[in-house]
């Protein structure tokens, strides 16, 4: 059976299980560290790069920290997310708000933290006027429709929800222009967890294209181009991951072949990466509490999809340790569940893994993406804790877990009494 390594020694996963109740989700600093560096690194030729860290991937202000210490900045989408990056001292163009369906609150936080502001439709340049005023730097996300082919965690491009059609662009930012715009983005994001690197490199031709395009017929300079994020992870120990050089060269030899002619050097470049900043460098810890045989048998977990939900909600593929039996015969196949009332309520299903007994360990490996962050409460379950291993090897608590309190905050059981 094919393996995969984990960042964190067995003796250090079992230690942490006696010192904290499972399931929780625990990080690598160092990990996180160091692929930061490899980004930036691959894109060293660029006039200017910079990765906004898609805050939606994994919502913890520790893990944002460690990003806004490596020169890297904040995607936000929700006023929650433009108030971490406010806490963590993310501020001002370090912020990139892209939203669809705004509330004009989140509009007017935006502009008055001095974030750009990605708009998403040509009917939210008015919207935007009327409730914050339009900043100086305003960027368009570009939808390509059938031009494009996204996948199935994004959908279409032609059905999705998501930005302006080339024509509404071409008008939209005669509209900016006309009303006093000065600096200009451009921003698209048509798929998500890609692992064929040629898929970036289309998504610049397609945007270097429409800059060129755009800024002959409306007479404006871009100042940016953001890429979007989407770049995937290898879940399957299988899969490779996408390999960054060949997606920064093959970015560099299109902006010398279409942004330099069309007289748009310098031109920034923009990443919102998300799941390849922290995915693979994040796990989830959880003890088995039962077996269970009837018509198949079942591995039931003290963690479910309130602690991952992406194996229910898009079949998604996660590997599975079971600590201190990784040299054992994966000859038993099993369905790994949770204890929710929804029988998608599984982590794997006719998964082969070696004879499992109560009480076993299992890491859930790249869960450091979209995994805390997509938590919820049905069934009153409460969520996990969030631990980070330091690069000096100790291990901190970045978020304690929920407790059934913390359910019952909002609810007011004093009216009750006079129901």
């Amino acid at each position: 059976m094919s393996t995969k390594v984990l960042p964190f020694s067995n003796d250090e996963i079992i230690g942490l299980t006696r010192q904290y109740q499972t399931p929780f989700h625990l990080y690598d600093e160092k990990g996180i560290r160091e692929n930061a560096r490899k980004l930036k690194d691959a894109f060293s030729w660029a006039p200017a790069f910079y990765e906004y860290f898609a805050v939606k991937a994994a919502p913890n202000p520790f893990l944002m920290t460690i990003f806004k210490q490596e020169g890297m900045g904040a995607d936000c989408s929700s006023m929650a997310e433009l108030e971490l990056a406010k806490r963590c001292g993310i501020v001002g163009e370090d912020i990139m708000f892209s939203s669809n369906d705004t509330p004009a609150d989140e509009f007017k936080a935006a502009k008055d933290l001095g974030a750009i502001i990605n708009l998403d439709d040509i009917s939210h340049i008015k919207f935007l006027e009327d409730c914050a005023g339009l900043p100086e730097l305003v960027c368009f996300r570009y939808n390509p429709g059938s031009a494009r082919t996204g996948n199935v965690i994004i959908g279409s491009p032609h059905e999705a929800k998501y930005g302006f059609t080339k024509d509404q662009m071409l008008d939209g930012y005669k509209i900016l222009k006309d009303k006093g715009v000065k600096r200009f983005g451009l921003h698209a994001m048509v798929a998500s967890n890609e692992l064929n690197y040629q898929y970036f490199i289309d998504t610049a031709v397609m945007l270097f294209e429409r800059v060129a395009e755009i800024s002959k017929e409306v007479g404006i300079k871009f100042e940016f181009v953001n890429l979007g994020g989407g770049i995937g992870i290898p879940y399957r120990p299988e899969d490779n991951p996408v390999d960054l050089n060949a997606v920064s060269s093959g970015i560099k030899a299109a902006y010398e072949k279409i942004i330099v002619p069309a007289n748009q050097h310098p031109l920034k470049i923009y990443l919102e990466c998300g799941r390849m900043m922290t995915g693979p460098y994040g796990i989830l810890v959880s003890k088995v509490l039962h077996i269970k045989k009837t018509y198949k048998n079942y591995v039931g977990l003290d963690a479910c999809m309130v602690n991952l939900m992406r194996p229910a909600l898009y079949g998604a593929y996660h590997h599975i340790t079971v600590i201190g039996k990784e040299n054992h015969p994966s000859d038993q196949t099993y369905d790994v569940t949770g204890s929710l009332c929804e029988n998608n309520d599984k982590f794997a299903i006719d998964r082969k893994l070696p004879t499992v007994t109560p009480g076993d360990i299992f890491v859930i490996h790249d869960a450091g993406a979209h995994g805390h962050a997509m938590g919820f409460n049905y069934n009153g379950k409460t969520r996990s804790a969030e631990l980070l291993r330091r690069e000096n090897g100790t291990t901190i608590q970045i978020r304690r877990a929920e407790t059934i309190e913390d359910l019952f905050a909002t609810l007011d059981f004093n009216a009750l009494k006079s129901f």
